[in-house]
């Protein structure tokens, strides 16, 4: 495991986190509580976690140097009550284990990409800032690029991550379209695969989108870092470290992981999962959270306004029986 040692980095790294309060209010915070940021970021959840701390502890996890860089920095004043550790969020419950931390009292699990992420242009993230073809959230374990799927994938490969990780309607018209591209000039930054897909799509949808090149981007980045391999696990785990009244608060901002956080969160507080019409409930299934929103909570009109990135968030409660 990697503990985090403050160097002093000065670097510009900016994030607004999503529905602040919302997700403090969510986790209930109690003073002697033991809490569990899974995706730190900037810190900025973190901060107002540790503010209400005294005699518990805050464990926070990133595998971005960059966000525990940042984070370090934003939790100075807490650094009594704060543990940072630079690895992926999946690692979590294993981590904690190992250093003695079985059981906890909330834990926040946000998993959108940080302003600072997609406006690096080295990150090559967005589609509205020209870089290199990279993605990756950890440079230094990651080996696989954007560069490199659009560059050597086949046309099929293609097609199958655009359409499962992005849901693109028009993937294989623009899988194709790289395909051809790539013959006859590498394929090396973001407004190059950027202008293929807008080639790609029909003029009604490049206007009416409101990015056009989202979904495919958003489906390199899933891919690239693994983002929902073993989502519904690592949920399963952190559910079951959690203490009695204990919060785990997740912030989703696509169908894909939502879909995987509802369908957990429903299961994890259903009594019986016998089929309907099943006489009697065989299957010895019980409830082990209740959901403190049964609908999820979405961010408010002023909020949406001010933070675009917040748009499509949508945030899921439970808290442990």
């Amino acid at each position: 495991m990697i503990y985090y040692k403050n160097k002093r980095r000065k670097m510009e790294f900016k994030h607004t986190p999503v529905m602040l309060k919302e997700v403090i209010d969510g986790l209930n915070v109690r003073k002697d509580g033991i809490y569990v940021d899974c995706t730190i970021g900037g810190g900025g959840h973190s901060f107002e976690i540790a503010k209400k701390i005294k005699t518990g502890h805050l464990y926070g996890f990133d595998r971005d140097e960059d966000a525990i860089v940042k984070s370090t920095q934003t939790l100075d004043k807490f650094k009594n009550v704060t543990t940072l550790i630079k690895s992926n969020y999946k690692n979590a419950p294993r981590i904690l284990k190992e250093m003695g931390v079985s059981k906890i009292d909330g834990f926040l699990i946000d998993l959108g990409v940080s302003s600072y992420q997609i406006d690096a242009a080295e990150r090559g993230f967005s589609f509205t800032h020209d870089g290199p073809l990279d993605m990756r959230m950890d440079r230094h374990e990651r080996t696989l690029t954007a560069q490199e799927i659009v560059n050597s994938f086949s046309c099929e490969d293609l097609t199958r991550i655009f359409q499962m990780y992005g849901e693109e309607e028009f993937a294989k018209v623009i899988a194709k379209n790289i395909v051809s591209e790539r013959q006859k000039k590498k394929i090396e930054t973001t407004f190059e695969l950027r202008d293929i897909i807008e080639k790609s799509l029909p003029k009604k949808v490049v206007f009416s989108r409101g990015g056009a090149s989202k979904k495919v981007f958003q489906a390199l980045r899933i891919y690239i870092n693994g983002e929902l391999d073993d989502l519904d696990i690592l949920l399963q785990e952190l559910l079951d470290m959690l203490n009695p009244k204990g919060r785990g608060v997740v912030l989703t901002f696509h169908s894909l992981e939502d879909r995987i956080v509802k369908n957990v969160f429903k299961l994890a507080s259903t009594d019986c999962v016998c089929p309907p019409k099943t006489p009697i409930c065989i299957c010895g299934h019980k409830a082990s959270v209740k959901l403190v929103n049964k609908k999820p909570i979405v961010a408010s009109e002023k909020e949406q306004k001010a933070n675009s990135r917040s748009t499509s968030a949508k945030l899921r409660i439970v808290e442990k029986l």
